[in-house]
């Protein structure tokens, strides 16, 4: 293994920086982060509804087959770059190196959409988990609230939680870790198990698994091209799911034989992961009612719990029955516990060497290492910072609907979606690229081109709307009447996408900052000295970190 350590510390130096975070995973830890983020008992579980409301049973299927192959693809592509450069940066990084020419604009974009879907993602998460948490209280206690304050009082409880576990360093973090996986794994299975031998009067069972959804859940009427529209928008369930795999780059540079056990765990993490997710769901799926009514009350609540993302637990209960409901809830609320920790841990990382490259304000202190822990601690503090006040969006409610918030969130995706395709795309051009031990041996053509047509479709998805009405989302006509024309307390703009608009604007934002300012300063990665000065750096640190200096 010292070796192997050695090794890796002499290719970090080749590509330009010292060993500074303490080089302490393997390969199963290295995996165990990328599949946390991914978490199917987190956006599977939170993500139910829209599968629900959609194109129904048959999306909830037929979606992880559709959405695991592609982000396959999508993964393997990334995985062929990362070992060629295994570095915290990731794919930012990667930007810089491919591009044949401006490469620090190419890093420049990559990277802010990268931190734009980062945050995202751990405000969903952490959101979602919030709500959940809520849900298994009032199982608990009828009285509790799930108001506006409630949710956002957890939502920061678990936030600056996550952010204490990781401050001490990666050791906690890779056991943490590792006990996530098993924890998946198993609680998965139990899931799994519980609901395939329940069997209740109403429930659709394994001969209605492809039935579609009871019409008009979302608004939405019509014939073959509402119903093929709906479908699609059905497998964003699996797509929000299968993200954030770039956390194996994020991690490599704290990973034993990086240049090929990082690329291995991005790619084990998605096909492992949609295995589990088809697996689970179908059990889920198994479970739903036939009567619409039912169905319909599971996907949109009531009763004081109107969340969306809470129909699982809601199906769970109905399903199996309160006590027992209340340990499979617990067992995804852990999940989603691990998925935020470990997304949060990614963050930092990229955090860390994105101002370790100068590009963010304040890069010098954002940089620094703790010296004791040998962890990006001020990093991890400003993720969780930018996390809390999207999360304060949410405190906005319009007809009890967190517009703002879950308009900030729906960027994750496609954030993360487009700093992927980024790279992709440049090495796809680039014919100069020297491949690492971990490659598609010349059939990075195919997959990449593949690759990057997914991620314009899903793209396009995103964007589109999903309940109808959705205009106009200001005036008198924002509201949505009942039949007798009284206001029925639904409003058109919590109906519309501002996924596209932000998204625009996000771009905007990024083009503006780079032309007037980011492209005087910013020339991409930097190296940090000659292979002396990178020892000298490294041995200050482990100095400091035994207090020997």
């Amino acid at each position: 293994m010292s070796q192997d350590v050695d090794h890796d510390r002499d290719h970090l130096h080749h590509l330009g920086y010292a060993q500074e975070l303490r080089r302490g995973l393997g390969g199963f830890s290295n995996f165990a982060i990328s599949f946390s983020i991914i978490s199917i008992l987190a956006g599977g579980m939170t993500g139910f509804w829209l599968g629900m409301v959609t194109g129904g049973p048959r999306v909830i299927m037929v979606g992880w087959v559709v959405v695991g192959f592609f982000a396959l693809l999508v993964g393997m592509a990334m995985g062929e770059i990362c070992s060629a450069y295994p570095t915290a940066g990731g794919l930012y990084y990667w930007s810089a190196k491919l591009a044949r020419k401006n490469g620090p604009r190419w890093a420049w974009f990559t990277g802010w959409f990268n931190l734009t879907g980062q945050i995202g993602v751990i405000a969903s998460v952490d959101y979602a988990l919030a709500i959940f948490i809520g849900y298994f209280i009032r199982m608990f206690n009828d009285s509790f609230k799930l108001t506006a304050w409630t949710v956002f009082a957890i939502y920061l409880a678990v936030l600056l939680s996550h952010a204490v576990l990781n401050i001490f360093g990666v050791k906690l973090v890779r056991i943490l870790g590792d006990v996530s996986v098993w924890w998946h794994v198993i609680g998965v299975a139990i899931i799994f198990g519980v609901l395939m031998f329940t069997s209740k009067p109403g429930q659709l069972g394994m001969s209605h698994l492809f039935d579609s959804a009871p019409p008009g859940l979302t608004g939405w009427t019509g014939g073959t091209f509402v119903t093929i529209y709906l479908f699609s928008l059905g497998l964003l369930m699996a797509q929000y799911t299968i993200t954030g795999f770039d956390a194996s780059a994020h991690v490599s540079e704290e990973t034993v034989g990086a240049r090929t056990e990082a690329p291995k765990a991005i790619v084990r993490s998605i096909y492992i992961s949609a295995i589990a997710g088809f697996l689970l769901n179908l059990a889920m799926t198994k479970v739903l009612p036939k009567d619409p009514a039912a169905y319909t009350t599971i996907a949109f609540g009531g009763g004081g719990d109107t969340f969306l993302v809470n129909a699982a637990p809601r199906l769970l209960s109905s399903a199996v029955g309160d006590a027992t409901a209340k340990f499979l809830v617990f067992i995804s609320i852990v999940a989603q516990y691990f998925c935020g920790m470990a997304s949060v841990t990614a963050n930092s990382r990229m955090i860390y060497a994105f101002s370790r490259d100068g590009a963010l304000p304040g890069s010098k202190y954002w940089h620094k290492i703790n010296p004791k822990t040998r962890t990006p601690t001020n990093s991890i503090w400003l993720g969780v910072v930018l996390s809390a006040i999207v999360g304060a969006l949410s405190l906005y409610q319009k007809g009890g609907y967190s517009t703002a918030f879950f308009a900030m969130t729906g960027i994750a995706v496609i954030g993360l979606y487009i700093s992927y395709a980024i790279p992709i795309y440049l090495r796809v051009t680039n014919p100069d690229f020297k491949t690492g031990p971990w490659n598609l041996k010349g059939r990075h053509k195919i997959v990449g081109w593949t690759a990057l047509v997914w991620v314009g479709f899903v793209t396009i998805l995103f964007f589109a709307p999903l309940f109808w009405p959705f205009w106009p989302i200001w005036g008198s006509g924002n509201a949505i009447l009942n039949a007798d024309g009284t206001e029925s307390g639904f409003f058109r703009q919590n109906n519309f996408n501002f996924t596209g608009p932000l998204i625009i604007g996000a771009f905007i934002v990024f083009a503006l900052y780079w032309a007037l300012s980011g492209r005087k300063w910013f020339t991409g990665p930097k190296v940090m000295g000659t292979p002396e000065e990178l020892r000298a750096i490294e041995q200050e640190l482990d100095a400091l970190e035994h207090g020997t200096l």
